[in-house]
């Protein structure tokens, strides 16, 4: 369809559109989607695309001449197309879209009151389960040190199990006074209930309150001439004022918000987003965005949509630097996953003002710092290339790695950078099928020919550099395994040896295909291809430990056919063991919730059979 013929059909068909609320989707001429919007007005909304001579921006501009075709969607409300948006994106990743790539659920603190006592774990997914959750952190490192806090100040039990299991001895913290131990000791449900109360002040950010509380409890048993107590109430309150010295006072008015600012420059965004609780400043975290034809008015709303939609919450207000389209369905959306008013404000003067201004600043100082660090990247690629007289810079290098322990679960890893960072979510884990003996070099033949099997439109796009971690046993091996796939030529390949003391060497050792010696790399780009080695074998090495953990933890019940993980487990709590279970009649496993007669003969078959002596070994 040519040009002025898709122009006309998409006229004629906006024509046809009701003036509903809801999505649209544009198509290029492969059908596929590249953008997902929503609108109050159908109509209205494709006619703003589809109806001007001059696009009013450079993004609209670049999308409207791709679009070859569009979809409707009618919703009964503006809040359902803004869902609906929000699901579609995340489906169908269109190219023209601001899409967040951190994918990461960040940790959040789960404590469930309904528990007689409760302990406080560490989630990454809001679930509407019934418990309280406080988050999200910015860190793994920040949400572990609030739980470390928490733990040596209020005392919680630390068993990690959902309710609380009778022991016969204390554990090490209880003997060191630092848990409550409701599970060796008579703690009574109200008082333990009273010190959970207290968590949910301190994560709730009330401090100040708590802080008073905990002052009239002391002077109390003080009353009482409960010395000890008010000692330990005492070191309590001191704990509590030190944390409330760290945090800045950012408002008067103790409510919670959260100021978000943008700054973008060279197609990065970055999303600075300040944490107040309670009119304390509590934490801070920076977000980046690419996208080289986006606002930032287009960054920040699709900031709003999809950071709060993942982490489930938010809180009563947001403070924004400019306003943003869809802000009166925001409330709306963000209050119904709240269950109670959230406000979208855009502040002029005063102290919010001042807090917007402060998130920008954060947000600037970030960009420059995130571009430094890119453009520092990008040169140590370039010196990589001249060293290794490539045609091209490598903006993806992938290493790969074996690991095996006497030849058993022989284990690879394959580690991806890309523009000189790691690229997690391309990392790819490989158990060897059909090498039996510990033999290196067909571990990394199998490996290497099944990634480089599939074409690069069926799978993963090929690397610029590939490196595999061997001498030059493993780089021939490479190099036959390309040749075989046809592949000789389309990238390049090195291997990378560890150095040898005992032929006094004091380096590492590139080697290139066609080559007896090792290339003579410099320093700084020895140590970046030494970082993505190091990196291929602690990924490697970990898998295999995870696997041989897993095989270690193997009992005869999982040779069993219709016993899974949920079975086994519970055999194993109702007998207390293996052992037990073999010497289980069959009436006894029958009689489980989890059991039938034809899985329990099963079961005992199988066990006596374990134990019946053979001709060899009577």
């Amino acid at each position: 369809m040519t040009e002025p013929d898709a122009t006309l059909f998409l006229l004629e068909k906006l024509a046809r559109t009701d003036t509903s609320p809801g999505v649209y989707l544009m198509k290029n001429d492969r059908d596929r989607i590249i953008y997902v919007g929503k609108a109050r007005n159908l109509k209205k909304r494709l006619s703003s695309y589809f109806g001007r001579s001059t696009p009013p921006d450079m993004k609209t501009g670049v999308l409207v001449k791709q679009i070859r075709d569009f979809d409707t969607i009618s919703t009964a409300t503006e809040k359902e197309a803004l869902i609906l948006e929000s699901n579609l994106i995340k489906r169908h990743r269109p190219r023209y879209n601001v899409v967040l790539k951190d994918d990461k659920r960040y940790p959040v603190l789960r404590i469930d009151v309904r528990e007689p006592y409760p302990n406080l774990t560490i989630a990454r997914k809001i679930a509407n389960d019934g418990a309280l959750y406080f988050g999200p952190y910015a860190s793994s490192h920040a949400v572990r040190q609030t739980m470390k806090f928490i733990h040596k100040t209020f005392k919680l039990r630390k068993c990690r199990s959902k309710s609380v299991k009778p022991r016969s001895r204390p554990c090490l913290h209880c003997q060191i006074d630092g848990c409550l131990a409701p599970c060796c000791t008579d703690v009574l449900q109200e008082d333990y209930a009273r010190v959970v109360d207290e968590v949910v002040l301190f994560l709730k950010g009330r401090t100040p309150r708590l802080i008073r509380d905990v002052e009239d409890q002391m002077q109390k048993a003080a009353e009482r001439r409960d010395f000890e107590k008010a000692a330990k109430l005492r070191d309590k309150m001191f704990a509590l004022e030190k944390t409330l010295e760290k945090q800045i006072s950012a408002t008067a008015d103790f409510m919670d918000r959260d100021i978000l600012a943008t700054a973008g420059k060279d197609g990065l965004f970055v999303v600075n987003k300040l944490v107040v609780r309670s009119g304390f400043l509590v934490g801070a975290a920076n977000f980046e965005i690419s996208d080289e034809l986006a606002s930032d008015e287009e960054i920040l709303e699709a900031f709003v949509k999809q950071h709060y939609e993942k982490t489930g919450c938010a809180p009563r207000e947001l403070l924004l630097p400019f306003p943003i389209e869809d802000a009166p369905a925001l409330e709306e959306w963000l209050g119904s996953i709240e269950g109670r008013k959230v406000r979208i404000l855009v502040p002029r003067r005063g102290e919010k003002t001042r807090l917007t201004q402060m998130a920008a600043k954060n947000a600037a100082n970030a960009l420059e710092e995130s571009l430094a660090s890119k453009s520092s990247d990008a040169a140590a690629l370039e010196r990589l290339r001249k060293c290794l007289r490539m045609d091209k810079v490598p903006l993806r290098i992938e290493c790969f790695d074996n690991s095996n322990f006497a030849g058993a679960l022989m284990s690879a890893g394959m580690v991806v950078f890309e523009n000189g960072r790691p690229n997690k979510s391309a990392y790819r884990k490989f158990k060897v099928r059909d090498v039996v003996s510990p033999d290196d070099y067909a571990s990394m033949k199998e490996v290497l020919t099944r990634r480089f099997s599939k074409d690069e439109k069926d799978g993963m796009p090929f690397p610029d550099l590939l490196m595999v971690d061997g001498g030059r046993g493993q780089l021939g091996i490479a190099v036959s395994v390309l040749e075989e796939l046809m592949l000789s030529g389309r990238f390049r390949l090195i291997g990378i040896a560890k150095k040898d003391p005992a032929k006094k060497e004091t380096r590492d050792k590139i080697y290139a295909p066609g080559r007896a010696n090792p290339l003579n790399v410099p320093d700084e780009s020895l140590l970046f291809l030494q970082r993505i080695r190091d990196e291929a074998h602690r990924f490697a090495v970990s898998f295999h430990r995870n696997r041989r953990g897993k095989e270690t933890l193997r009992s005869e019940l999982d040779d069993i056919p219709g016993v899974g993980t949920k079975r086994k487990l519970a055999l194993i709590k109702h007998f207390g063991g293996v052992s037990k279970i073999r010497q289980a009649t069959l009436e006894q496993l029958e009689a489980l919730p989890e059991m039938n007669r034809k899985l329990a003969e099963e079961i005992v078959k199988a066990m006596r059979e374990d134990q019946t002596p053979s001709k060899d070994n009577p």
